[in-house]
């Protein structure tokens, strides 16, 4: 273990970093928090109804594993990525190694407010499925809904996941190992409740042929507008596995290690979340009764199950929720340590502290905590009994990170040949991969950026501003914020990362 060992402490020197974080993850350890972060549990269960709307069965069966090819192609450039810089920076530390300060800012400001956000929009999700849980149980409570009690579950929630993130380093690594195991035995428990329990389950042909059209845009625009929404499914649940770069700085054996972890992570969840997504379909009983529920997944397990059955499947998946809760805070908060060491955000000197003692950047996961509740305030206001407001943020957040993604991708690239890769490689594959990997990028933003229905196409007669998806204006308008600021103030002292040790010993590794 020593010589793996000095040789994670020789190639972060050789980046420009001394160890400063407890170096105390397994590479298991760096897999099972990106996979806890993608969380099959969290995303098919709260974003199955966006697939159901735009699709139907079709954008789900179809739709998730052609969809998760694609995303596992940009895995697979980030991997090459990881391994030939494994620092806690991650996305932005590349971008900045390849493309200068300029390009480091607006790529670690993305990845930082997408990794803000999403933070929060799984503890908020954690916080929805805690209270549907617990309305099964207790008609009092059922009858008593209420967005500002789910924001108050919310509240306590990310505090306890805060508290076990300050705790321990390798608290934290046991937590995601076990999350991986519940993950694997939950999903797999939900598949088999849902495969015996109900009394009839749908064809094979409604899983993979059945059409469904609830977003109000006609029939006409399904193939090139309805069903690409749909898609949006698999693209909010497989995200956040560039924790494992954000904790290679405490993996043992990074370069292959964290590298392995981004892939695998994508992989595994990709299998599993399909099989979880069918035994969704054909658990359906009565597909009106669904579509006429908005798509909740929910209402599938009111059909199918009794109360007790029910009971045990969001269990299960709040559960799940809750190990992604404190997974993305960790990745996050290793994050803002990062950016915060190279002076990129206010207040950099209090938020890139590590505790001598755990050995953690606790100031960074209170950091991520504080600014998680203030912007979820928006959750507290709704259209229809729906915090809209919010879910617009959210996905922002993915376009945010996706976006970061895509820089450094599309840079190493343009290096081609000159890039010194680390000991794990895609060779000559690069130059189509990495291609393929920002294309498919470009396209989601857009469908991102797009009105999910016809009352949020400006200019319509059924206009309605509480129909607009304002994922556009705040991300056009956080790109400005972000140029303001740069040409403003910041390009006058970021000058991109900041090395911790004598430049002079960091040459002496590199030669």
């Amino acid at each position: 273990m020593s010589d793996a060992l000095s040789k994670d402490d020789e190639l972060l020197a050789k980046l420009g970093y001394k160890q400063e974080l407890s170096r105390s993850w397994s590479s298991f350890s760096n897999f099972a928090i990106s996979f806890s972060i993608i969380s099959i549990l969290a995303g098919c269960f709260t974003t199955f109804g966006q697939a159901w709307n735009n699709g139907g069965p079709v954008a789900i069966s179809w739709g998730w594993p052609i969809i998760s090819l694609f995303i596992l192609i940009i895995g697979f450039t980030m991997s090459e990525l990881v391994s030939a810089y494994p620092t806690s920076g991650g996305i932005y530390w590349w971008a900045a190694k390849m493309g200068g300060p300029a390009t480091g800012f607006f790529t670690g400001w993305l990845n930082l407010v997408g990794l803000l956000a999403v933070t929060a929009s799984v503890a908020y999700g954690c916080a929805t499925f805690l209270d549907l849980t617990l309305q099964t149980i207790s008609q009092g409570w059922a009858d008593s809904y209420s967005l500002g009690r789910v924001y108050i579950l919310f509240v306590v929630l990310f505090v306890l996941a805060a508290l076990l993130n300050i705790f321990s380093g390798h608290l934290l690594a046991v937590i995601n190992n076990v999350s991986v195991w519940w993950h694997v035995a939950g999903a797999a428990a939900v598949i088999l409740i849902l495969v015996i329990v109900p009394d009839t389950h749908q064809s094979i042909d409604f899983v993979f042929t059945e059409r469904i059209n609830n977003s109000g845009f006609s029939d006409g625009k399904y193939w090139f507008l309805v069903l690409p929404l749909g898609f949006l499914l698999t693209q909010y649940t497989i995200t956040g596995f560039d924790a494992s770069a954000h904790l290679s700085e405490e993996t043992q054996g990074a370069a292959e290690g964290a590298a392995k972890g981004v892939w695998r992570s994508i992989a595994y969840s990709a299998l599993g979340g399909w099989f979880l997504l069918l035994a969704f379909l054909f658990a359906v009983q009565d597909a009106q009764g669904v579509t006429d529920g908005f798509g909740a997944v929910d209402v599938i397990f009111s059909q199918a199950l009794g109360e007790g059955w029910h009971f045990t499947i969001l269990l299960i998946s709040t559960a799940g929720q809750f190990f992604c809760t404190i997974a993305c805070l960790t990745s996050a908060s290793r994050m803002t340590f990062a950016f915060s060491r190279d002076r990129a955000i206010p207040g950099s000197g209090l938020w890139s502290q590590v505790n001598p003692r755990t050995k953690v950047p606790a100031n960074a996961v209170i950091f991520v905590t504080v600014v998680g509740i203030i912007i979820t305030l928006p959750a507290l206001k709704s259209v229809g009994g729906v915090p809209t407001a919010f879910y617009a943020v959210t996905s922002v957040a993915v376009i945010g990170l996706y976006l970061a993604f895509a820089i450094p991708i599309f840079l190493r690239w343009r290096m081609g040949d000159a890039f010194e890769a680390g000991s794990w490689t895609l060779g000559a594959k690069y130059k189509w991969m990495n291609l393929v990997a920002v294309a498919e990028i470009a396209v989601i933003c857009v469908y991102f950026i797009l009105p999910f229905t016809p009352a949020g196409v400006p200019f319509s007669d059924d206009f309605a501003w509480s129909s607009v998806n304002y994922a556009p204006i705040l991300t056009i308008g956080t790109l400005v914020v972000l140029a303001i600021w740069w040409f403003a103030s910041a390009r006058h002292w970021f000058t991109g990362p900041k090395m911790t040790i004598d430049p002079a010993v960091s040459q002496a590794f590199d030669d």
